[in-house]
């Protein structure tokens, strides 16, 4: 179900006519078209899964290259709402223009998106019990502004699906500065082999004890293993479902 967030209506009840809708994209997935720059500042578009009485409110942002509504983003929606954890995801501005515009917007820093994430927790409204993350980029973003909002008592902990911690092939190039002194809760669902950071780097790396890990065994970016490794995609994402439930439960 997608809905637009709370600040989008400012005691308005309609959207402005700069507003229309569009469907054509996969799985019912609709999304608002904004022309009017003032307006799109003052609207997060959520896309939910899971039970509306749920306790605990997992909020995703998507990774780099990805939508929100890409198959690792769907599968592990559809899995947390199956463990009654309600599900909303939303997407950066320069991924959105993407549905609108076409072509590859490359991703601006991760520090320019973090204000953009405030917005979509604020939008949010106040879940009884909210964990902040996303899918590799957007993690990234989420980590930076996790500290500020567990604080104040508006996150409850962040949650990271195949955190980036490296850039490909360039593992001196570490993006982990921040994640020392982190003492938010944090969980990291990780691929063993994850080419962004694996089991054998990330286990040597100077992290926070507030970081806790859940490995994908012989898992990717996208948790995925390998066919003869006797491990499944599948069943790889149902065990990190299963472990982000356990983590969401003792907060």
């Amino acid at each position: 179900m997608l809905e637009r967030g709370n600040r989008a209506h400012d005691g308005l009840h309609d959207p402005p006519a700069c507003l229309t809708l569009s469907t054509a994209l996969p799985r019912t997935l609709q999304t608002y078209t904004v022309s009017n720059q003032q307006w799109a500042k003052t609207m997060t578009v959520f896309l939910y899964n899971g039970p509306e009485d749920a306790r605990v409110t997992c909020l995703l942002a998507h990774g780099a290259g990805a939508p929100m509504d890409s198959d690792f983003m769907n599968t592990m929606a559809d899995l947390l709402g199956e463990r009654y954890c309600r599900v909303a995801r939303f997407e950066f501005p320069y991924m959105a223009l993407r549905r609108t515009e076409g072509g590859r917007r490359p991703p601006p820093r991760a520090e320019r998106l973090t204000e953009t994430y405030r917005e979509a927790v604020a939008d949010l409204g106040n879940p009884e019990k909210l964990l902040i993350g996303g899918k590799s980029f957007g993690g990234r973003v989420a980590s930076m502004i996790a500290d500020e909002l567990h604080a104040t008592g508006q996150v409850a902990g962040l949650v990271c699906l195949g955190y980036p911690f490296h850039p490909p092939g360039k593992p001196d190039k570490l993006r982990t500065g921040h994640l020392r002194e982190l003492t938010c809760p944090t969980f990291i669902c990780q691929g063993t082999r994850d080419p962004f950071g694996g089991s054998e780097e990330v286990t040597a790396y100077d992290l926070s004890p507030a970081i806790r890990f859940h490995w994908a065994e012989d898992g990717d970016h996208d948790l995925a293993p390998r066919r003869s490794s006797g491990h499944t995609q599948a069943g790889n994402w149902r065990a990190a479902a299963d472990a982000i439930q356990d983590f969401a439960i003792q907060r």
